[in-house]
């Protein structure tokens, strides 16, 4: 196989794994900001709060880390319920700084609280043989975990995709998004939509959190180090838009992916240049409402 083709399927090939990552983490964002207008930068603690419950089940229980993520999405589901109505919707009309404040607050809360007991060395957990190594696809071979990234994320998507348009759940989310006081006119409960659509999300940001301890590694730090890729993603794909936070997890992880790999020293570099030019030409995102 000619080099430089190889390297394109090898960019490609880790650019689809990384946009896997970001679309599970972040779609549950989009929605939630989508549907109540509520900025919440604290998305990212619960995404590495899920994580580091995956490290406590693995290398404390010893289970393995399938079902290790699973415990811990549903866990900071769960968690995350108690969170919006007690303290989350006292916020709702208040205004976006105050928003702003009360969950920067939270992430850096949870930054110091993880730090203190799980210190600031990244972790890992043990991976399942059939994780481990590559996989050999015929024409080459790709690394395992990064293949199941990209199975698993193409999954999600497909369920996702049949409970927002085919079900009425998923109705009653896109009407709620469109437009609020027209949906609660018409006798959905939004509060309650609300609180179903924040714990699914809240437990994907943690299974993303899982997914990327072998990934990208977990330190305390990552619930503010990616939150910014978290809200560019849902600002470039347009909030409450399942398709549009698709298509720039893709946009945004494939760009950043060969970005690095061409240009080392860019960095970021490459992200910011694609959220800028496409918010100059589509302000709202991709496929936000105007």
């Amino acid at each position: 196989m000619p080099h430089a083709l190889n390297d394109f399927i090898s960019v490609l090939f880790d650019g689809l794994a990384y946009a896997m990552f970001l679309f599970i983490t972040s779609v549950g964002l989009s929605v939630t900001m989508g549907l109540m207008g509520f900025v919440n930068l604290a998305h990212g603690a619960f995404a590495m709060a899920g994580g580091f419950i995956v490290v406590s089940l693995a290398r404390t229980y010893g289970i393995d880390f399938i079902p290790a993520l699973v415990i811990a999405s549903v866990t900071v589901g769960l968690i995350s319920v108690r969170f919006e109505q007690r303290l989350y919707r006292r916020f709702y009309k208040s205004t976006d700084l105050e928003q702003v404040l009360l969950t920067i607050g939270l992430a850096f809360m949870s930054i110091a609280a993880f730090t203190y007991f799980y210190g600031p060395i990244p972790k890992s957990v043990p991976l399942p043989h059939w994780l481990q190594g590559d996989v050999n696809l015929g024409f080459r071979t790709f690394p395992t975990y990064r293949a199941f990234l990209i199975v698993l994320g193409a999954v999600l998507i497909a369920i996702l995709w049949f409970v927002f348009e085919k079900t009425n759940i998923g109705a009653k989310i896109r009407a709620a998004v469109d437009n609020r006081r027209m949906a609660e006119s018409v006798g959905i409960n939004v509060d309650r939509l609300f609180t179903l659509t924040f714990a699914v999300g809240s437990g994907l940001a943690a299974l993303g959190g899982g997914l990327a301890i072998q990934l990208l590694g977990l330190t305390p730090s990552f619930a503010l180090l990616y939150l910014v890729l978290f809200l560019i993603v849902v600002a470039v794909g347009g909030m409450g838009s399942l398709k549009g936070t698709l298509l720039a997890a893709l946009v945004i992880g494939i760009v950043d992916t060969g970005g690095k790999y061409l240009f080392p020293v860019a960095g970021t570099f490459f992200i910011y240049v694609i959220t800028v030019a496409v918010l100059l030409v589509k302000p709202a995102g991709f496929f936000g409402r105007e």
